[in-house]
């Protein structure tokens, strides 16, 4: 088993065990987008895989894609609504939320996609979209609307949104780290 999907696993609850992972279904979608991923979409595997891909997203709610650079340790805590761009960056160890969306600004000065840092916990309901660096070790609170830079070491809060600094945010939070 890669290492990446070891370190996906891991974070559900500190399982090691691909056949109990396998029934959670956050890991289950992450297991099959790794797979996708590593694969060339014209081979047999490649083209299984994002067929898998696409099957648990409709029946979980999730719009990732597979070309979506996410980095390992990534948790997704309930299935529902989660929808990413597909050129977003989100860096390790980082939760995701229900009903959360990560998109695009197509005008203005902020016009292109997020990136999100290591250890970002990202609440329900939660949308950050817009060119904008969300720093490391941030919590952004559920119902956050999120179209500016945030700072390492931050919880974001509220629409319009505020930075409150805090040393540990996510103490608490993300827990299993890699």
């Amino acid at each position: 088993m890669n290492n990446i999907i070891k370190a996906d696993l891991y974070r559900y609850g500190g399982q090691t065990s691909l056949l109990k992972g396998l029934r959670i279904e956050g890991f289950r979608y992450m297991y099959y987008f790794r797979k996708a991923s590593l694969h060339n979409k014209y081979t047999p595997l490649g083209l299984f895989y994002r067929l898998m891909v696409r099957k648990l997203g409709y029946k979980y709610g999730f719009q990732i894609p597979v070309n979506t650079e996410i980095g390992e340790g990534f948790y997704i805590g309930h299935y529902g609504t989660v929808v990413i761009n597909g050129r977003a960056k989100i860096g390790t160890n980082c939760n995701i939320a229900h009903n959360t969306t990560i998109g695009q600004t197509n005008r203005g000065k902020l016009k292109g996609y997020p990136t999100i840092g290591d250890m970002v916990w990202i609440g329900t309901g939660t949308v950050i979209v817009g060119k904008i660096n969300i720093g490391s070790n941030v919590l952004i609170a559920p119902n956050s609307y999120v179209n500016f830079d945030v700072p390492n070491h931050s919880i974001v809060i509220g629409n319009p949104a505020k930075i409150i600094k805090r040393e540990n945010p996510t103490e608490g939070y993300i827990n299993n780290i890699i």
